[in-house]
This record gives C-alpha cells, sequence and structure tokens, in this order.
C-alpha cells in the first residue's frame, strides 16, 4: 500500500507541474492579409536586397517578411520602436533563408530591441558595453537581443559589409543544428563541409596576418566568421566575389543565393509623390501605394 501511495503523490506532483509549466506549442501563423502599402515603401526605403527582387520574388520576400512577424514578437527595451524597425529585422530574418521555402525560424519567439550596445548582463548603462546583438541560450533560448542603433546602421549604410541583424540571424541559422559552429548542416551539403571548414582556417589566417580587408571579429572563431563573411556577402557581394571567388562561390552554395548578380548599388530609393509606385502597378506613387499620403 505504501507503494502505491509514494507512486499516486509522484503522480500529483507531475500532473500539478504539468500544469504549471507545460505549455503546449502555439500554432504557426500564416499570413492572410495583403502586404500594406505602408510596409512595401519602408521596404523599399531601406532594404536594398528587397529592391533587387524580381516582382514575383519581392512577392515572396512580403509573404515571408509578413509570416515571421506573426511568429515572432519584436519588443522594446527601455526604447520605443516603430514599423521600421520591426520590418528591418523580419528583413534582416528573411534575407539570408530568402531561397528557402519551407524554412521557418522555430528556434526564436522573440526579439529584444535595446536602444544601444549592452554587455553581457545585458545592461545598457555603465561600463564594457561592447554588445550589439546576440543570440540567447539558457534561460535566454529562443530570444535574440539587438541594438537599435545597429540595426538601423545596418540598412542605413548597406556598403560597409557589416549589418548586425543579418550576423545574428545567421548565428541562428548556424544554430538550427543544435550548435553554433560556423558549419550550418542544415544548408551546407556534406560534399561542401570540409572544404568550407578549411577555407575558414586558411581566411582566419590571413586576418591574424592582417592580410585580409574581412572584418577582423570573424578572425574570433568559425561561428563568427561565417556570420562575418555573410554579412561581406549580402552587402558587397561583387566585391567578395572579386577578392575572394572561393568564400563566394561556397556561400552561394550554402544561401542557394547569386548575389553577385543582383544590382545592390542604390543605397536608399527616395520616393516622390510622382515617381513610380513600387508594387509595379506602373501608376504613380501618390495615385496607387501613396494614395494615404497625399490624398
Amino acid at each position: 500500500m505504501d507503494g502505491i501511495f509514494y507512486i499516486l503523490i509522484i503522480v500529483i506532483v507531475v500532473f500539478v507541474l504539468l500544469r504549471r509549466y507545460w505549455k503546449p506549442a502555439s500554432k504557426w501563423r500564416l499570413p492572410k492579409k495583403e502586404f500594406s502599402a505602408e510596409w512595401r515603401t519602408i521596404l523599399v526605403q531601406n532594404v536594398t536586397f528587397y529592391n533587387a527582387l524580381t516582382a514575383e520574388e519581392k512577392v515572396r520576400f512580403e509573404y515571408k517578411v509578413q509570416e515571421f512577424l506573426l511568429n515572432c514578437r519584436i519588443t522594446g527595451i527601455e526604447t520605443e520602436i516603430d514599423t521600421q524597425d520591426k520590418l528591418l529585422v523580419a528583413a534582416s530574418a528573411i534575407i539570408p533563408i530568402f531561397q528557402f521555402k519551407d524554412w521557418k525560424y522555430s528556434n526564436i519567439n522573440e526579439v529584444l530591441i535595446y536602444p544601444s550596445s549592452f554587455n553581457e548582463k545585458f545592461e545598457t548603462a555603465g561600463e564594457d558595453r561592447s554588445i550589439l546583438g546576440m543570440v540567447g541560450s539558457g534561460y535566454m533560448e529562443g530570444k535574440m537581443i539587438l541594438s537599435q542603433q545597429a540595426l538601423r546602421h545596418g540598412f542605413k549604410n548597406a556598403s560597409d559589409k557589416k549589418n548586425t541583424a543579418i550576423h545574428e540571424f545567421v548565428h541562428l541559422i548556424d544554430k538550427s543544428d543544435g550548435k553554433i559552429d560556423g558549419v550550418p548542416a542544415l544548408l551546407l551539403d556534406n560534399q561542401f563541409a570540409i572544404p568550407w571548414i578549411d577555407l575558414i582556417n586558411k581566411k582566419i589566417d590571413e586576418i591574424y596576418e592582417e592580410k585580409s580587408d574581412i572584418n577582423p571579429y570573424g578572425g574570433t572563431n568559425r561561428a563568427e566568421f561565417f556570420s562575418v563573411i555573410s554579412e561581406y556577402f549580402f552587402e558587397r557581394p561583387k566585391l567578395l566575389e572579386k577578392k575572394h571567388p572561393e568564400l563566394y562561390k561556397l556561400l552561394e552554395e550554402i544561401f542557394q543565393q547569386d548575389m553577385s548578380s543582383k544590382e545592390l548599388s542604390k543605397a536608399r530609393t527616395r520616393i516622390g509623390r510622382n515617381s513610380k509606385c513600387p508594387c509595379g502597378s506602373g501608376k504613380k506613387f501618390k495615385r496607387c501605394c501613396g494614395k494615404s499620403h497625399y490624398s
């Protein structure tokens, strides 16, 4: 009887704990509304990757942006965030995985936006605040932290080979196979894994020897190199192909994107009332997506 009693107590305790702490996985949400004209204008004015896409690709990009925002919260911490901030985060998430139709960021549910840099204790004031972005682990699992300043700068200056948000989402992609090691097993075919590792090691040596134009932070380890070189790939692909053709070719294999064929020269597309509407309708902006602004 005592044995049965103890088993009953254990069952009750487990039941209570499950009721308190276990939550069923939320259902993946899909967009049902049309992409708003206001959102499209923000993308056109800020995201060079989007501007370089074909009309069909832009529709797909917009859908993926909506899908990401439906399934991942964007929260401001000690700062106010706006629609542009949210769209820039979503664009950063979509750019690296754009060619992967069924990709879902199942390992993130919230992006925290801090006003500026922070330290390892997540403090935004005081000394040693050198961190601009971070993929969470432990009790921060499923979260990402981004500096608002760095997020905006990454798209404002689209040719400096630096984009903090893309950097962190590449870390998240790398982490999808269980570890952040610079070898994204889910995207990299086995036949390319060893050449990729060998090339990373070679390029890290060049950084240490000061014979490279790659951001020195990429010399920290393989994981950081992968994220740093991905920033380079998506911001200055033609230069990367010219200076590091082997790297460029392998990154093409990883991301399934021929970035050097895209026209990314227009860092910011300005839209006037009489400009052609970016939606592709052929109408003037003031008569189409910008109608609400000029009515």
